[in-house]
């Protein structure tokens, strides 16, 4: 066989949706068939924390459903994931165990960054057009159920992403709680959303300007799909035809809007209340053209596994943007980017030179070029509390692309580059969470940095070149400097003996002198 059928379940905070594609060597990635539910999760789950039993109920109903149309197209692999409705729901591991023995479908759950990211994938799956956009500084702006994520591009580089906290389905409970009437959206929304936007854009506009902004949403994106069809790219138009469409859409009621554009009365809020938030954003950036291009979180879940399996190449370099996500955090907190650079270089040589050691892959080579880049962030609010200081920032600081647990074993790694090796079962904060396992990740990738930042002690980067190689029972380091490197030598012991704990290898340093 040289294909699969996939199917790709999202269970969002105001529907369920199920996609089947067909993934091969030679077309890629193509769609069979979606399917949508309509089933407002959020507004529960965001008010009391729980899914009620009459929407556990509707949840397998709608499930089992899926399940036949899975069997009927063949999917030979699937995956089902929660987004925030799901990730909030406190007894959330109890439910889904129990959608789990009646439907046989595992739901699992992405954090926020993952589900940014995967929505921000199928972006480059679906549009060949993604690439020449992002060229010019723009804004990814994906709206969700419980918030939005801003993400922004300057020559097909991540330089920013944020999250506010500013839903659809969040800003429109909170409408009808003071019983705002829909012609007092725009001025109330607009209330809302602007004093969250003007502190991300204090941090991350300023100066920039902004050429185009991409649209992530299930109700604005596709109208705008519909209406800029003709003789223009799908999905694409200016940010005048936009502003005169919400416009006439604020002149007339819900039922002329849900008759006019074929949408159920009910949705016409949450269309409003997306399309407001849009306005915000270009009011904030000056933004001269949208793109809608139309994806769905079921697409980025596609082109994941189609990647994955290698059906298809990719045409951006995702994990680039992790890293430079990385690298403006490091920058925003101050951080010596010649220092991230010597230690990130000493650290993955060590790596690359000791699979056979640490049998890591090539995902936590990132987790660990990641701690390199953020191992001092915590000193732009403390020297003397480092460790515990980027500690915080790490986990508190969104990283798109990143899942909750390879963060936190980042925030780790950091942290015990800096601090005493808290030991697996002992009683700390800190490894609550980590397994056996990435605990074991953890203790190998925090050694590997420590050995390296030995070697740049001093932060002079006194090494033009670093070699590694195994000999015996010793890992040999050697340097290529004419410099004095008596204190890094004196200063190495501590940092080689935690390698030698880990590893059951000591690694030594020697020096070869230039001429």
């Amino acid at each position: 066989m040289t294909g699969e059928v996939f199917a790709a379940i999202d269970v969002g905070s105001y529907e369920m949706a199920l996609k089947v594609f067909e993934l091969s060597h030679k077309n890629g990635v193509r769609e069979l068939d979606y399917v949508r539910h309509r089933m407002d999760l959020g507004s529960e789950t965001y008010a009391t924390g729980r899914i009620s039993h009459r929407h556990v109920e509707e949840m397998i109903r709608i499930l089992l459903d899926f399940r036949q149309i899975m069997k009927s197209y063949g999917v030979t692999h699937y995956q089902a994931y929660g987004t925030s409705a799901v990730r909030e729901t406190r007894d959330i591991e109890v439910v889904r165990d129990l959608i789990q023995q009646r439907t046989g479908i595992r739901i699992d759950i992405l954090s926020n960054s993952e589900q940014r990211f995967l929505d921000y994938k199928s972006i480059a799956l679906k549009h060949g057009f993604f690439k020449e956009i992002i060229a010019k500084p723009t804004a990814i702006v994906d709206i969700g159920g419980g918030s939005i994520q801003i993400s922004l591009f300057e020559k097909d580089t991540l330089v920013a992403t944020q999250n506010l906290k500013t839903g659809v389905l969040r800003i429109h409970t909170t409408m009808e709680l003071v019983h705002a009437p829909r012609l007092k959206y725009m001025e109330l929304v607009s209330e809302l959303v602007n004093s969250q936007l003007s502190v991300f854009s204090k941090l991350y506009l300023k100066d920039n300007s902004i050429d185009n902004i991409i649209v992530i949403d299930d109700y604005v994106s596709p109208l705008v799909q519909r209406f800029s069809k003709e003789g223009k790219s799908d999905g694409y138009i200016t940010t005048q035809e936009y502003l005169g469409f919400l416009s006439q859409a604020n002149q007339v009621s819900d039922i002329v809007v849900a008759k006019k554009l074929n949408i159920p009365e009910d949705n016409v809020p949450l269309l409003y209340v997306s399309g407001v938030l849009i306005k915000c954003i270009l009011d904030a950036t000056n933004a001269s053209n949208i793109w809608a291009p139309g994806i769905t979180l079921c697409d980025g879940i596609a082109y994941e596994y189609a990647e994955r399996k290698n059906f298809i190449k990719s045409p951006h370099d995702f994990e680039q943007d992790i890293v430079a996500c990385a690298q403006n955090i490091s920058k925003r907190f101050m951080g010596s980017k010649s220092r991230r650079e010597t230690l990130q270089k000493i650290a993955l040589t060590i790596f690359d030179n000791t699979k056979e050691l640490h049998g890591l892959g090539k995902r936590d080579r990132l987790l660990l070029q990641i701690a390199t880049i953020l191992h001092d962030c915590g000193k732009y609010i403390s020297v003397v509390y480092l460790g515990d200081c980027s500690y915080n920032i790490i986990m508190s600081t969104e990283i798109i692309g990143l899942s909750h647990l390879e963060r936190l074993m980042v925030a780790n790694i950091v942290r015990y580059n800096h601090e005493e090796f808290e030991y697996f079962g002992s009683p700390s904060r800190y490894m609550e969470g980590i397994s056996r396992e990435d605990y074991l990740r953890v203790a190998k990738l925090t050694a590997i940095l420590r050995a390296a930042n030995g070697l740049d002690r001093t932060h002079k980067q006194k090494f033009r070149d670093v070699k590694v190689k195994l000999e015996d029972d010793e890992l040999v380091i050697t340097v290529d400097t004419k410099a004095d490197i008596t204190l890094e030598k004196g200063l190495f012991n501590n940092r080689a003996a935690f390698f030698e704990e880990v590893f059951g290898i000591r690694p030594v340093i020697r020096q070869k002198k230039m001429l």
